[in-house]
């Protein structure tokens, strides 16, 4: 089996993958304490117990992550339960697929392996939304060639900017309303966040395919893409894995199972 791991600024994604097949996903919140190593280590090691799955049945450890701070840990974390590194993905890796980044550097590795998927199971010109701490447009030519990619804060770091920087106004649960009115305080910040959201990403969608085509195919990935349930119609698929199945796919390409 393979174990995929995303590590966003928000929360770890894990996937065991076994041949195509996602035997489970988790997450776990992030964090980059003194104790993110033990608490990683038990939690995975407790999630491997209760699915009767030894760690040497686990072939590979591919990781990608946005937050620096913990790729020691799970570095040692890959030995220690697995008793061998894992595979970060990175810019250094790039170079041995067909999707083709003009910065390398500057591109996200969830990103990467977004592109990677979408390329891998559609072949088509398509613009790839993913609903994440951040909100992430990445525009794709069915060649590979990235053509761009656009970023807004995500919905849950926009609600708790303004959490965070208002006196009074409570932090909200992610609902969709049904009305853009709001009627008290907490459905007023899920009107104009959440159904604000709808809109954004209709122009977003808008303003690319009037800058590359309006046949671009638009995909929704992330923790967060089924909440905006109004947008459903403008993707044509929406693939919460997207992210771990780029991490499988680049994995099995540089270390393909014998």
């Amino acid at each position: 089996m393979l174990l995929a791991i995303d590590i966003g600024n928000t929360n770890v994604t894990l996937g065991l993958a076994e041949g195509r097949n996602w035997r489970h996903v988790w997450r776990l919140p992030t964090l980059t304490d003194k104790e993110a190593l033990l608490f990683y280590e038990v939690q995975l090691s407790n999630y491997l117990l209760e699915q009767d799955i030894p760690p040497a049945g686990i072939r590979l450890m591919v990781v990608s992550t946005v937050v620096p701070a913990l790729r020691p840990v799970f570095e040692v974390l890959g030995r220690q339960l697995f008793h061998r590194p894992p595979l970060f993905v990175g810019p250094e890796l790039y170079q041995r697929f067909q999707v083709k980044v003009l910065r390398p550097n500057e591109l996200g590795t969830d990103l990467y392996a977004n592109a990677i998927a979408a390329h891998h199971l559609f072949r088509q010109d398509c613009i790839i939304a993913d609903f994440g701490t951040a909100l992430t447009f990445t525009t794709m030519n069915r060649d590979g060639a990235l053509l761009g990619v656009s970023i807004a804060p995500g919905l849950k770091t926009a609600i708790s900017a303004l959490f965070q920087k208002t006196a009074q106004l409570p932090e909200v649960p992610l609902e969709l309303p049904s009305s853009a009115l709001g009627l008290d305080t907490v459905h007023a910040i899920q009107s104009g966040i959440l159904i604000g959201y709808v809109g954004l990403v209709r122009h977003m969608l808008q303003a690319i395919r009037s800058e590359v085509g309006a046949h671009y195919l638009a995909l929704a990935t992330g923790g967060l893409s089924s909440i905006l349930h109004p947008l459903r119609e403008e993707f044509h698929a929406i693939e919460p894995n997207l992210t771990l199945e780029g991490l499988r796919i680049i994995g099995e390409n540089i270390y393909p199972e014998e």
